[in-house]
């Protein structure tokens, strides 16, 4: 499926193409861009890593907070654009957007949420003369749906040969997305068995972050897809477990360097309803389920 998604600011046209079919790896999601001009995109931290495998006429430039610049295919780690400080660039992108669970992230990159600290590296850094077989495999074939196979198929086969995560931290993760970071760090210790100091010290080695920030970021994304469909901050506030407004816009700030009420129009965020429509809508939390009876 494609179709075209809009800049808010300044009405420039992303090409976005949509798998037809789920990903055979779970933890994986992809669309396909292609934008003429890009400029000075703030990158929005999102609860997952990002690997871009781009093949076009232009590469995909990335800025980072300390002046590290990131050119073509790359992977971002779980969070990056922490500040709101990341911004990319670009003429004539054309690219397959990996979204990964940090769950299956060593074993289809090689490397672990945690080896990348939410920082972005060069494809070609982490897979050598493979990532340039991949971008000029992607450039041979015409169809969106057709790269989406390619990608999907070697995505798989990397997968395979990949070590997993120790299933507690998977555990806990899980119970982190499916309860959108509305869960006490304390009460998922004590569910496994372990201390919080265990805990902590496991996922953190394995994740990249304490679970209670990861369970921040999960919170944020969710209030953020909240805010850019239109949904009032204390609404969205008061149902995503923020004490109160004051609390949600210090939290968006952290995460973004912007208020609520810019996060609403982020063109990283609004693009999502069009690239990855089931981030437009979530689940309900069952406090949203008894609300709406």
């Amino acid at each position: 499926m494609r179709s075209t998604a809009h800049q808010r600011d300044d009405a420039a046209a992303w090409d976005v193409a949509r798998p037809e079919r789920p990903s055979r790896v779970a933890g994986v999601t992809m669309a396909g861009f292609g934008v003429r001009s890009l400029t000075a995109l703030r990158m929005v931290p999102h609860p997952g890593l990002t690997l871009v495998l781009e093949f076009g006429a232009g590469q995909p430039i990335v800025d980072d907070a300390a002046g590290r610049q990131q050119r073509g295919s790359l992977v971002a780690g779980l969070g990056f654009g922490f500040g709101g400080a990341v911004r990319a660039r670009g003429e004539n992108v054309v690219c397959v957007q990996v979204r990964l669970s940090p769950l299956i992230a060593r074993a289809v990159l090689g490397a672990s949420a945690a080896d990348l600290q939410g920082a972005a590296v060069s494809l070609e850094d982490l897979w050598g003369r493979e990532a340039a077989r991949i971008r000029e495999q992607l450039g041979e074939v015409s169809s969106w749906q057709d790269r989406f196979a390619l990608t999907d198929a070697f995505l798989a086969r990397r997968s395979e040969e990949g070590p997993a995560l120790d299933p507690e931290v998977a555990w806990a993760w899980d119970r982190i997305v499916t309860g959108r970071g509305l869960v006490r760090i304390d009460s998922l210790a004590a569910e496994l068995g372990w201390s919080r100091k265990r805990l902590w010290s496991r996922f953190r080695s394995q994740i990249g972050m304490q679970p209670k920030l990861a369970a921040k970021l999960v919170r944020f994304d969710h209030a953020a897809h909240r805010l850019v469909a239109g949904e009032g901050a204390a609404r969205v506030a008061a149902d995503g477990g923020y004490a109160d407004q004051s609390h949600l816009h210090r939290d968006v700030v952290a995460f973004t360097g912007v208020t609520p009420t810019t996060v609403a129009g982020e063109p990283w965020l609004t693009v999502d309803d069009t690239a990855w429509p089931a981030t437009k809508h979530p689940p309900k939390t069952r406090h949203e389920r008894l609300r709406d009876r």
